[in-house]
């Protein structure tokens, strides 16, 4: 398995899919490149994205390749409370998110404390956990600085940064 699959330019994102058993397409390709440059992007985000690159995909065929891409380990879905999905190629490392309630900009969080699962339950019920999935929710420096901002704090749709 690739662990911590971003895909930066020196890796052929091509033998990444073929690694994992998925075929290789000029629409994964894209999707892939695309959820590289913007992190936590929605399935809306990537097919606006892929569509400037491709001219044409629908927003199904987004959502299709998204899904094998998830299933295989390729990439993470992750879905906020109050939020649509968010896609990222961080994979494998069990890492949480950061997010602002007002402008929901979203930045990866190291593992809370120590090793995976990095929490420990009071009582496991007999489960081997190897995953913690943690939001952390606040408002970023730009937003607490806006006390003129009547906006309610929420939980909104998509913005995003590594």
């Amino acid at each position: 398995m690739w662990f911590d699959a971003r895909v930066p330019e020196t890796i052929d994102i091509d033998q990444l899919l073929r690694h994992h058993g998925v075929h290789v397409t000029a629409q994964r390709l894209s999707i892939m490149r695309a959820l590289s440059a913007r992190p936590h992007a929605t399935a809306d985000d990537l097919t606006d994205d892929v569509r400037a690159v491709l001219g044409t995909i629908s927003r199904q065929a987004v959502y299709d390749s998204l899904g094998v891409l998830v299933d295989k380990g390729i990439i993470r879905r992750i879905q906020p409370s109050g939020s649509p999905a968010r896609y990222e190629d961080r994979v494998g490392d069990n890492h949480h998110h950061l997010i602002c309630r007002r402008c929901a900009l979203m930045f990866d969080v190291d593992c809370a404390v120590g090793e995976v699962p990095c929490l420990i339950a009071s009582d496991d019920h007999g489960f081997t956990i190897d995953e913690a999935e943690v939001i952390y929710w606040g408002l970023c420096p730009s937003c607490a600085s806006c006390p003129s901002d009547t906006t309610p704090p929420t939980r909104p749709a998509s913005r995003s940064k590594r």
